[in-house]
Formats: C-alpha cells, structure tokens, sequence
C-alpha cells in the first residue's frame, strides 16, 4: 500500500501516514490489523526485525472452548459455561467478569476467524496429560482442568496449529500471509522509539529504520537476527552476543522514521522478557529461570506506552514453567520440597507447578519409584516430541539420585529424610484406598495415585535454576493497564490516552494472573482484534486528522499515490 501526499495546508512531516499504525508483528498486532483492514482503514504495521516475534517460536497453541468443531470431532462436550468457570480460578480478578465471560463465549467464533484467515486446527485427541503434544495429536488439556474438575466440567481446550514440530511459527505465517492479503502495509527492520503526541492525543510514532539503508545492511541486519533467535532463547548469554551485530547495524545505519496515525497507535510488542534491567527491578521471581523471550520482547512497548502517559501493572507476575510430563508416568511421582512435604497435585499444568516450586524457596524433587521410572522410560518415544525426549533422558539419567531406601536417597539430594519417610507414607496410604477422600486431598486424579514402594527410590531434580538440558522457562505477564472494552491505554486516574491502544503481552489481559498453554495466543487474538476494532470505529479524530483522512481516501479512490519505497523483499518474509 502507497499513501498520497497531504493537501496542502495541512502538516507535511509524516514519511508514511494510515488510519492506524500498529507496533509490532507478532499474533496481536497481526489480529489488530486484520481487523483494521476488515473496517475499511488504512493499516500500517511496524516491526523491528521481520515479524514473527514469541508467537513465530511458540508452540502455536490457541486455548479455546465452548463447543469448538475440533472438540465435537473428538467427541467432546464442552460449553462457555464451564469454560468459564474454569478460567476464572485462573483469571482471578485482573480482567471483570464480564470480559472473560466474553471471551469465552466468543471462542467458537475466534477459532473459526483464525481458520478463515488459514490457521489449520484438528480435533485429535491426546491421550495423556503432556506439556505439548506429538505430531499424532492436536487437542489436548493444556491447562488444569482436571485438577479443578470439582468447580467445572473439565474439557480439553489447546487447540495446537495443525503442522509439524513446534507449530507456532506456521500460526504466524498464515496471519501474516492473511495481514498483507488485506491490503496492510508492512514496514520492517524499523524500531519504535517514542510515541508523537498532539495535545494529550497520539497522532503518530517516531522510528529509527534501516529502509533506504544499504541493500547489504538490510541483509545482514535480517540474517544475523534469524541466526541469533533460538541461542537467544535457549543460551540467552551466547545469543545476546550474537545479536549485538544487529544492534550495531540498527545504530550505524538507521535513519528517522516518522509515521502518523490519523485513528490510533496499537501497541502490540510483546513483553519485557528480554530486558535484564526491568526483570531485576520487578520480577525477582524470575531468577534462576529462562525468560522466554525475543530480542524484541525488550519491553519497549511499556515504555512506549508510559512515555505517553500510560500506567503499567503486574510488572512483577511472571510464569515460571515446572513440566513433569512427558512421559506420563512420571505423573504418579510425588513432588516435594527440601522439607520432604509434598508440593501440590502433580498433574497440574507446569505453569501452576513452578508457582509452587517459587513459593517454597525454589527448591523441588520427584519422587519416584523403580516402577514408575520404568514405565517413564518406555514411554519416550511414543509421548515426546525431538526436544522433550532431550529433556526427559536427562532428568531420568543425570537429573535424578538413587538409593535402595527412602532415606539413603534423600540423604543423597539434600532433603530432610524425616519428612520425606512422612510423605511416602501418607502417599502410599492414600493409594492404597483411591477411592476414598484422602486420595484426592491434593486434587490428584485418582487414577495417578499409585503407590510408590518398589526400590530403589529416585529424586529427580525440577529446581529453579539455570540448567542447559533442563531450564525453567519463565513468560512476563503483566503490562499496559488497558480498558478492557475498548484496549485503549489508560493513564493512572483512569481516564483513556486518546489514541493509544495496548494488545498481547504489552498490556494487562486474560493471563497475567496465571497462564496456560494458549491462553497467551488466545488473549493476543481476543486483544489485538479488540484494539483494531475500537480503534477504527473510534471518534477521537481532531478536525485536521479529519480531513487529512477524507483526503487519503480521497486519493485512494482516485488512484492517486505519492512515490513512497515499496516494502522490500526482505521485509516481506
């Protein structure tokens, strides 16, 4: 998409004007901007890099419910109803009870929005509770419903992106594919720097952009980015040295960038995972685990926001990930802290495991016996996906201590043999009688309550610290207080920035209390198609904008366009 030149009379300092501007190219800004184009504006979306960010690297999982064909495929019955009434004990009270009940009503319709913009989903049900699962199987429970079957029929709701491996990066490029179908112009390797206001309202967004910088710096800057992405994530030390080329090429060769927006800015630019400096002022929780982020979850969308005005919220929840499946079986284990007290219902999802793990001190063991540690191992193959068998090897080699008695092996780990002789104990009491109060006391199912009494005894080691083949993911979840009617960015007494929208991991949503898997897609779907809405339908135009608008569309009716670059090809990736 081209833009004509202003009339004159009006400001000509823009580069490239739109009805709105979108910052950042991941699942948000995508949705946000399909939903601009759909309301007949003109849409610009701007990315750092090329787009993608964490939903490119996620395993493309989109929590949704209420009745969904994939769910009917697989013989499932679930409502809204009971989708609510799960979420909300996961939710708490940092959305109203009326949005969540929104976006659970509304599921059905979003996961068939997202198939009409290509996003393959099927309804092949796993068998067994897992972190992510195989290539064989694309609906799964991704959360922890069973554990809270008492408060609302369980169902399974991660619909995971049809497509091989980690299935994220095939999400992204069907939205992507779909964003620049609608006519969305594109604008990459062009990093926000500061918002552009107008009396309280923000008209634009000031960049720093390699277009028009040389053929070979766009290439390079685009290439070693790619390079850097997974040791960024995986060996954050290793990859942000990799990435520093890329920081100096943006120095070196970018030049300003300014772009208006005649409607509204969405703020769309993940988290703040891979800010150091923000982390350690306000997630202290996170230490000793792996921020799952990007070179762009920088957290410059916070700043953005706050630069204009914004208030920000819930800096300091973040999700720090504690699997204990795949394999399965290790579900049967009991999980227990340096005391030797058992730490919750083991077959809850590992974001609710590592928030218990960091409330005792960060400090956590399975126990398991000969028995379930076989059955682990002849599992591996059939319940794991290339990496997660990595991991599992690991923690059933490696990872774990052994001894013929329940004290010689917590002798052995550094956990209190008392206590950890008491947990077994009273464990495998309750197994002896799964069908009684007692075995469900910790919300466990039954059936994977089974005792632990065949030497010799393993303490696999699921602490919170820094392990190469067995890290502990951790997801920012807080950000930009937004009005969750309309996203727009609110400002500490209240009241709306006019012009400013917030969606994704840069505002506050559906999971920065506590997260599932694909409840974070989810929410960028349900967020960013929130802001693109409200921002094109919104009245908050200042005369000048106005006609400025009328103008564009003017010209655009004409055929009428200005010599602007077009996207190169390297941006269109």
């Amino acid at each position: 998409m081209q833009f004509c030149t202003e009339r004159k009379g009006l400001p000509v300092h823009w580069d490239i004007e739109a009805d709105i501007v979108v910052v950042g190219f991941g699942a948000a800004g995508a949705c946000a901007a399909l939903e601009a184009a759909a309301a007949g504006r003109s849409v610009v979306v701007l990315d750092r890099f090329t787009g993608g960010g964490a939903t490119a690297l996620s395993g493309g999982v989109v929590y949704a419910g209420g009745g969904t064909p994939q769910q009917r495929a697989a013989g499932v019955t679930d409502n809204a109803a009971a989708m609510f009434g799960y979420l909300r004990t996961e939710v708490g009270d940092v959305v109203p009870p009326e949005t969540l009940r929104r976006f659970c009503d509304d599921s059905v319709s979003m996961l068939g929005w997202l198939e009409s913009h290509g996003v393959p989903f099927e309804g092949s049900l796993c068998p067994d509770k897992t972190s992510y699962p195989t290539n064989r199987h694309y609906l799964y429970y991704s959360g922890s419903e069973m554990s809270a079957r008492d408060l609302a029929p369980p169902a399974p709701r991660g619909h995971r992106t049809r497509g091989r491996g980690t299935s994220g990066r095939l999400l992204f490029a069907r939205l992507a594919a779909a964003t620049r179908r609608a006519g969305v112009q594109v604008v990459g390797q062009s990093a926000a720097v500061r918002l552009v206001t107008d009396g309280g309202q923000v008209t634009g967004v000031a960049c720093r952009t390699l277009r028009g910088a040389p053929w070979w710096t766009r290439t390079a800057h685009r290439l070693l980015h790619r390079v850097a992405r997974k040791p960024y994530l995986y060996v954050p030390k290793a990859g942000r040295l990799m990435h520093k080329p890329v920081t100096w090429l943006e120095r070196r060769y970018g030049r300003a960038l300014l772009v208006g927006a005649v409607r509204g800015v969405v703020i769309a630019a993940g988290g703040f995972g891979a800010n150091r400096e923000l982390l350690r002022a306000h997630a202290s929780s996170a230490r000793g685990g792996l921020p799952l982020a990007t070179p762009g979850d920088d957290g410059s969308g916070l700043l953005l926001g706050t630069g204009a005005g914004g208030v920000a919220a819930l800096l300091d929840r973040v999700s720090v990930w504690r699997f204990l499946s795949p394999p399965p079986a290790l579900l049967r284990g009991i999980l227990v802290d340096t005391d030797g007290q058992r730490i919750c219902d083991e077959s809850r999802y590992g974001a609710a495991i590592g928030d218990e793990i960091v409330r005792r001190g960060g400090r956590a063991w399975l126990f398991a016996d000969r028995a379930t540690i076989t059955a682990a191992r002849r599992q591996l193959r059939g319940s794991t996906l290339w990496f997660q068998r990595l991991q599992a090897r690991y923690l059933l080699t490696f990872g774990r201590v052994t001894a013929d008695t329940v004290t010689g092996v917590a002798a052995r780990a550094g956990v209190d043999p008392d206590g950890l002789a008491a947990t077994v104990a009273a464990y495998n009491t309750d197994a002896a009688s799964p069908g009684g109060e007692s075995a469900e006391s910790a919300g466990k199912p039954a059936d994977l309550v089974v005792s632990q009494d065949q030497p010799p005894y393993s303490l696999i080691d699921y602490s919170i610290r820094p392990r190469l083949l067995n890290p502990a993911p951790v997801l920012t979840l807080g950000g930009l207080v937004v009005d969750h009617a309309t996203g727009q960015v609110l400002r500490a007494d209240g009241t709306a920035v006019p012009g400013l929208y917030a969606a994704g991991r840069s505002a506050v949503g559906l999971c920065s209390r506590s997260y599932v898997s694909g409840l974070s897609i989810a929410d960028c779907v349900f967020s960013g198609r929130r802001a693109g809405r409200h921002a094109s339908a919104a009245s908050h135009v200042t005369p000048a904008d106005s006609d400025r608008e009328n103008h564009q569309r003017d010209c655009k009716n004409n055929g009428v366009t200005s010599e602007t670059e077009e996207t190169p090809d390297d941006e269109r990736d």
